[in-house]
């Protein structure tokens, strides 16, 4: 289900009820791009019903799912058919339109052959744990989860602000500590892969997969001054992740103990209820877990006086 975690914030805020959520999803419902449209994006059913609803209660867990669609005309067919016309206009004027005419010309180009133009779609999970105060988005990088963060916010109103979960240890400079020590935190261990980069304008980069990071290579690399960007690990035997420096979790991976765990559980048709129960049960743990290694989290009082809020709110928000 989820194969990233990228965590928000939720500042104080009241969640409207769910039923009036529902209503605000369906008027950004997700439908493809237009015949000369680039681009659009708008809420998909997360079970992928057609008919269902478009925002999930899985026992008291929000999910919803954005889809967007683009349309893009490559570069080298619009660059041939710009030299193509300004090659005849100057044939037919013995002048060659350049600067504000050459861009409109472009620009009339691309508007003409998007229509021809194959659409690429892609989806992207929104999980919401109001009383824990964070939202989840399976993105890899901010600039993946932007689009999402704006509909969001859009969307639930009421002064919601998402702001990115901080840790008061870098992820970058814990990482360090952990391959120069040879010692990973209480509850986690490190894995066989490593991204090391130069912090400066040569950017040189050392990157160790399927290999034992249990070596003093790795920690005389640190010494020279590369610093972690990325590094495997695993949580309590359940859950396997690459952490980025940037805080996100990448290749989320839920192992054997978790899912043999969960082969006996009652599932639904599509297995949906029991997937969400399992894997946002696992990050409920994983996220406090890996915070905690990091140092605490920055902040902190602003993300518990959100989460009291939400516990005190309205059950309605979390009603069927």
């Amino acid at each position: 289900m989820f194969k990233n975690a990228l965590l928000y914030r939720i500042d104080q805020w009241t969640p409207p009820p769910l039923d009036e959520v529902e209503d605000r999803l369906a008027g950004s419902r997700f439908t493809a791009c237009g015949a000369t449209q680039p681009e659009s994006a708008g809420w998909l059913q997360p079970r992928g019903d057609k008919e269902g609803a478009l925002i999930e209660n899985i026992g008291g867990q929000l999910v919803l799912r954005l889809g967007v669609e683009r349309k893009a005309v490559p570069s080298s067919v619009v660059k041939a058919e710009l030299e193509a016309r300004l090659d005849r206009i100057e044939a037919e004027t013995g002048r060659r339109p350049k600067g504000k005419i050459a861009k409109e010309l472009k620009e009339e180009i691309v508007q003409d052959l998007l229509p021809r133009a194959f659409p690429k779609r892609s989806a992207t999970l929104v999980w919401i744990d109001v009383r824990a105060g964070f939202v989840v988005i399976d993105a890899a990088s901010t600039a993946k989860a932007d689009r999402v963060v704006t509909m969001l916010v859009e969307l639930l109103g009421g002064g919601i602000r998402l702001s990115l979960a901080q840790s008061a240890i870098s992820p970058a400079t814990a990482m360090a500590e952990w391959l120069t020590s040879k010692e990973a935190p209480a509850g986690f261990t490190v894995d066989r892969e490593c991204e090391l980069k130069q912090p400066d304008s040569e950017k040189a980069t050392v990157k160790y997969a399927r290999h034992t990071l249990d070596i003093d290579e790795v920690g005389q690399h640190i010494v020279q001054g590369k610093l972690p960007t990325s590094l495997a690990m695993t949580w309590s035997s359940r859950v396997s992740f690459v952490l980025s420096d940037a805080m996100t979790i990448k290749k989320l991976k839920l192992l054997d103990v978790v899912l043999e765990g969960a082969s006996t559980a009652t599932k639904d048709e599509d297995h949906f209820d029991a997937d969400v129960a399992l894997v946002t049960g696992e990050l409920q743990q994983l996220i406090p877990a890996l915070i905690e290694a990091l140092g605490g989290e920055l902040n902190r009082d602003a993300v518990t006086g959100a989460a009291k809020a939400a516990t005190a709110a309205s059950p309605q928000p979390l009603a069927a």
